[in-house]
């Protein structure tokens, strides 16, 4: 049975751009996939990380405190989420250019060495592979598009390709809507547009 991860990353739970285009890209997966399973977590209420976690990161597991194991029993729990994926879907709003910091705390509790990716020196490597990867990203107005005026200015979407290649995810497909702050026929447009390109990525 082929399992989803999705994590919603706006702090809108009504109006969402990011989770209405999430919601689409969910149903037609769902079309492909009957028996898809679907794990779901709002990021929006995650815990960041304290010293105490970063301790237990590297911490080898033979010296780890019941302490330490309560300061990283949510970044166990989540990284186990993500291994079980087959797909994950990101929905996510660029806040002041940038991701939500929802989002980063997610980042922060499973970017771990030896858990998602492995550091020998010399060579980093991805230990999170053979999953297919699906963002949804909504912008607040226009030209943040590769060569567009704005596209200096877009730190979502590069930094999520990185660091989700850097995690062993490279197949990741993103699908945008701009707009999103103007509302009207012009955001209605961009939606439209970024679901017909959902449709042909995952036909039904």
């Amino acid at each position: 049975m082929p399992v989803l991860l999705r994590l919603d990353a706006s702090a809108r739970q009504e109006g969402s751009v990011s989770r209405q285009l999430g919601d689409h890209l969910e149903n037609r997966l769902r079309l492909a996939k009957p028996d898809l399973r679907i794990l779901r977590r709002d990021l929006a209420s995650l815990p960041h990380i304290t010293e105490a976690t970063i301790a237990g990161y590297y911490t080898p597991t033979d010296q780890m405190t019941d302490a330490l194991r309560t300061a990283t029993a949510l970044s166990d729990e989540l990284i186990g989420e993500l291994r079980s994926a087959d797909y994950l879907l990101l929905t996510v709003p660029m806040y002041n250019f940038s991701i939500p910091s929802a989002l980063k705390a997610w980042i922060d509790q499973i970017v771990r060495i030896g858990h998602t990716f492995r550091y020998d020196g010399q060579t980093f490597d991805g230990l999170v592979t053979g999953k297919q990867v699906f963002v949804t990203c909504a912008y607040g107005a226009a030209g943040y598009g590769p060569g567009q005026g704005f596209s200096a200015a877009n730190f979502v979407e590069p930094y999520l390709r990185f660091l989700l290649t850097f995690l062993g995810m490279a197949d990741t497909h993103f699908f945008n809507a701009e707009m999103a702050a103007t509302g009207g026929d012009a955001l209605a447009s961009q939606i439209e547009a970024a679901k017909a390109a959902i449709d042909t990525a995952l036909p039904a």
